[in-house]
């Protein structure tokens, strides 16, 4: 980054003048975001209204979902709730109520819900933006299902349609996110979605979910530095920062990875490398495997190198070295041979060999 030598023109100054004296005014804003139902979004926001009243804050809950679990209820007990009001059945948030509270912390769940009609905000987010408005600081959950520009992208991998949702603009006003990033087996345990077809395809799509909230977040800490720079009279430049290795062999699940890889190279301004160590004697059905994944790496415009070396893990490692790579991405059958569980996988090779490199596993 380099400070600009153009002096600010008078609207710019006036400009940043407003900015300054709104976000001085304005309550701060912190977003709990989950990839899935299940994550438990819900109880960090609590538990962190739990500290921050221990501290000696003035916390309220200002809105829940409609049904708490149970392991919720701890909590609640030891929160001051200002109870919801309703028009024709439907829960809405009492803004009012709250405001003439005025506490310094408003806790607030369910972020898209719709209010009834006639409210004077359509949805639940709105209501935020108005207590926001007033000085109060909130403290919410969200999952990227119901953000409005990422609902039919979801909706294709979940197969479930939402109507409430929350525009990305509004998490770009945040000051603080942070990702619920509850490991998959957790969710898969919590989530009531347990009868599903094909557990194999459950997991790719959680999987994908998680990308998809990582990226949104990633999205609104790079809004939160532009505003930043931009309130600061500095200028950013950008330069490719991420390196991605795709690695694959002919019976790979080679689009799920490569598509992926191109996603985050793209959205880190990266490279995209596909990459192929060469198997001798290959057959004439894996050849036809093979030219078909490279095929998809052409397609998204990636990179496409083909290694050699007779022991494939050292290849990638020295590949990847000598290109700055700092990610990997590598398939994994999930059968393990009964002798791997002492010598380990050639995937716990590459993970243990990777240093300073991420390595994400793609099941297979």
């Amino acid at each position: 980054m380099t400070n600009s030598a153009r002096r600010p023109t008078p609207d710019e100054l006036l400009r940043q003048v407003q900015a300054d004296e709104w976000s001085e005014h304005r309550g701060r804003l912190k977003v709990f975001l989950g990839y899935a139902s299940g994550v438990g979004k819900s109880f960090r926001m609590l538990d962190e209204g739990r500290r921050r009243k221990e501290r000696g804050e003035d916390v309220v809950v200002g809105a829940l979902q409609p049904r708490t679990d149970s392991e919720l209820e701890p909590l609640l007990q030891k929160m001051e709730v200002v109870p919801l009001r309703y028009s024709e059945e439907v829960a809405a948030m009492d803004v009012a109520a709250v405001l003439r509270r005025r506490p310094h912390v408003c806790l607030v769940d369910a972020l898209a819900h719709n209010n009834p009609p006639g409210s004077a905000n359509r949805s639940r987010w709105q209501d935020v933006r108005q207590v926001l408005d007033a000085g109060i600081d909130v403290i919410t959950s969200v999952n990227v299902q119901y953000i409005e520009e990422l609902r039919e992208r979801v909706e294709g991998i979940t197969g479930k349609h939402v109507e409430q949702t929350v525009p990305k603009s509004f998490l770009f006003g945040a000051d603080e996110i942070s990702l619920v990033d509850a490991p998959a087996g957790t969710t898969l345990s919590r989530t009531q979605e347990a009868a599903r077809p094909d557990g194999d395809d459950f997991a790719r799509g959680l999987s994908e979910l998680r990308e998809i909230a990582l990226l949104l977040a990633a999205d609104v800490v790079d809004h939160q530095l532009e505003t930043y720079l931009q309130r600061n009279g500095v200028s950013a430049s950008l330069g490719a920062q991420e390196r991605i290795l795709v690695c694959v062999t002919p019976r790979a699940n080679a689009r799920t990875m490569i598509e992926s890889g191109r996603r985050n190279a793209d959205r880190f301004h990266g490279e995209l490398v596909v990459a192929y160590v060469r198997q001798p004697e290959l057959s004439a059905d894996d050849q036809v495997l093979l030219d078909r994944n490279l095929a998809i790496a052409r397609e998204v415009g990636a990179e496409i190198q083909i290694l050699e070396g007779e022991e494939p893990i050292g290849t990638i490692l020295q590949f990847a070295r000598n290109r700055g790579v700092t990610q990997i991405f590598v398939g994994h059958s999930l059968e393990q041979k009964w002798w791997q569980r002492w010598t380990g996988s050639h995937v716990d090779r590459l993970v243990r060999g990777a240093k300073g490199m991420d390595v994400r596993i793609f099941p297979h």
